[in-house]
């Protein structure tokens, strides 16, 4: 058997599709070390998650150093299987309203793509040489909001995950010679507790399978692509929205 436990590092893990994520992979008996900028929640349920929690807030560029150094010490064996980056924000307005570029000043631009996409690149360059030893796989949650106008995710967050997922190219082509497979889901409308008013309804509308997506379903496919089943899979954006984007 082998005796090298699997380890995630796992961004936005307080709840929604990283939960389902953490929850799947410690169903599965990885090892999965979470990173959030609020305290580790009561509520989630995998073993030794308050000692594999770091607080960390990914829109301060500064902390980033201390939290990969943080990160790296809790490698034994200096190997990272896998690397999630799910954090992400996306500002609204009052009542919840979409921000287009007239409502977004340079604070919510730098805010949005520190988290969206900066920390993204600054962590994977920091995680390399782990990621490196373990052969693992690194997995971007970019969104159908990167391809086209969407009625609730703002501008800034749009722009960032388009720019996600050509990070996500450049990574593959370059670090798939060091055994590094880089691959994005791009999520469409999943059933979270931070859901803007009328999305239920217009997944009715516009999507064609006619429902929400659940967390669960979108925590099987990043399993799939940390797998052996994805060997020969990097560079791709794997789209899960019931069609949304046909």
């Amino acid at each position: 058997m082998e005796d090298h436990q699997r380890v995630l590092v796992l961004t936005g893990a307080s709840r929604g599709i990283g939960h389902a994520t953490a929850r799947l992979f410690a169903d599965d008996g990885w090892r999965v070390i979470t990173i959030s900028r609020q305290a580790f929640s009561p509520r989630c349920p995998w073993a030794a998650g308050p000692q594999d929690h770091i607080q960390l807030d990914l829109a301060e560029p500064e902390a980033l150093a201390d939290g990969i150094a943080e990160i790296l010490s809790r490698l034994p064996d200096g190997k990272l299987d896998a690397l999630v980056n799910n954090a992400g924000i996306s500002p609204k307005g009052v009542d919840g309203a979409r921000l287009g570029v007239a409502d977004s000043d340079h604070a919510t631009w730098m805010r949005v793509l520190n988290v969206n996409l900066v920390s993204v690149a600054l962590l994977v360059r920091g995680l390399r040489e782990a990621l490196a030893a373990a052969q693992g796989s690194v997995v971007n949650v970019t969104s159908i909001a990167g391809s086209r106008v969407h009625p609730f995710a703002g501008v800034a967050y749009a722009c960032s995950k388009a720019a996600l997922f050509a990070l996500t190219r450049e990574m593959a082509s370059e670090f798939a010679p060091i055994g590094v497979r880089v691959n994005a889901i791009s999520p469409g409308e999943i059933a979270t507790s931070i859901l803007s008013p009328g999305t239920a309804e217009y997944a009715q509308r516009q999507v064609p399978m006619r429902r929400l997506g659940s967390t669960d379903e979108v925590a099987r496919v990043v399993g799939f692509l940390c797998s052996e089943g994805a060997s020969y899979v990097t560079g791709a954006e794997l789209h899960i929205n019931g069609g949304q984007h046909v």
